[in-house]
């Protein structure tokens, strides 16, 4: 079923009640459709800690799937393997040598792909923007990120293809299961987009998935957590909002103090410094001052 952008904003301000009744509905329509051969996609977060309660408190067998990257919290990985019924897979690839091969995540994912399609494609019109000689038109890139196309290091958007979307589709086509997603339309434009074209139920879509909690807020969530006394990671009691890859810079610019990674230099000094120096964060995040965000000055001196 598809959405309307003012019917999300309406459904997004029902009450935690029908929130929950109106998932588990989801959940039973998609669990009959893919004949009960579903498992929840578990990142050890507060919202997919809230989806896989949801989903057990009706369906107690189902089977969690979390990606071990490397690249989550400590806390986070001590709370998933505490979980019980987890399947823990791991990609081919080292975020290290996801990097050196393809780029930097910075920005965001949209953005981080339009500069690595400029700077790596072969087409007149894409070379003339990355040389300056098309004048302003950037396509998608807005202005302010023009610069970004000089940058001394890669840029792409590849790392969540390689670390994320590649083993989880191997785990799906090894047990033929299909995802039940905690992926809410308050999340990002690209999720609410998602949701608005493909409905809560994505089963037309090229990755055919249910995502009950779309019509969620964060505020949803919390309220579900303290109402059934839900477990979650300690992660976020240390002053994190989110629990995504550590070493990511999606989003880092709208990120006011302390930041993700001035956080991160407090609660995990040794993850600190290999973020900034083994993975070479600290040259790319000099960047940052450049389109208005203006870091701490001791945090990448």
């Amino acid at each position: 079923m598809k959405h309307t952008a003012s019917g999300i904003i309406a459904l997004q301000n029902l009450p935690l009640e029908y929130q929950i009744e109106r998932s588990k509905r989801l959940i039973h329509e998609a669990m009959r459709h893919f004949n009960d051969k579903m498992a929840v996609s578990f990142s050890g977060g507060k919202d997919s800690t809230v989806l896989l309660h949801l989903v057990r408190s009706l369906y107690p067998d189902v089977p969690a799937v979390f990606i071990n990257t490397g690249l989550e919290y400590p806390e986070i990985v001590k709370f998933v393997k505490g979980t019980a019924n987890v399947d823990m897979i791991r990609p081919k690839m080292r975020f290290k040598d996801v990097l050196d091969k393809y780029g930097y995540p910075v920005i965001s994912k949209a953005y981080s792909k339009y500069i690595r399609e400029i700077r790596t494609s072969k087409s007149d019109h894409l070379i003339r923007l990355r040389t300056g000689l098309e004048g302003s038109s950037f396509g998608h890139l807005a202005s302010k990120w023009k610069y970004m196309l000089n940058a001394p290091f890669k840029i792409s958007d590849k790392c969540c293809d390689m670390m994320k979307k590649s083993p989880a589709h191997s785990y799906q086509r090894k047990t033929g299961t299909y995802y039940i997603m905690g992926t809410m339309a308050q999340d990002s434009i690209m999720r609410f987009n998602s949701i608005m074209i493909n409905g809560c139920n994505g089963f037309d879509m090229k990755s055919p998935q249910s995502r009950p909690l779309a019509m969620w807020t964060e505020a949803h969530i919390w309220e579900y957590i303290h109402t059934f006394n839900v477990p979650y990671s300690p992660i976020y009691d240390m002053g994190y909002a989110r629990t995504g890859c550590m070493f990511c810079m999606f989003g880092l610019h709208m990120e006011g103090y302390p930041n993700r990674f001035e956080l991160m230099m407090e609660t995990h000094p040794q993850l600190y410094n290999y973020c900034m120096n083994d993975l070479g964060l600290r040259e790319v995040l000099h960047w940052y001052p450049k389109y208005g965000y203006v870091p701490q000055t001791r945090m990448w001196a």
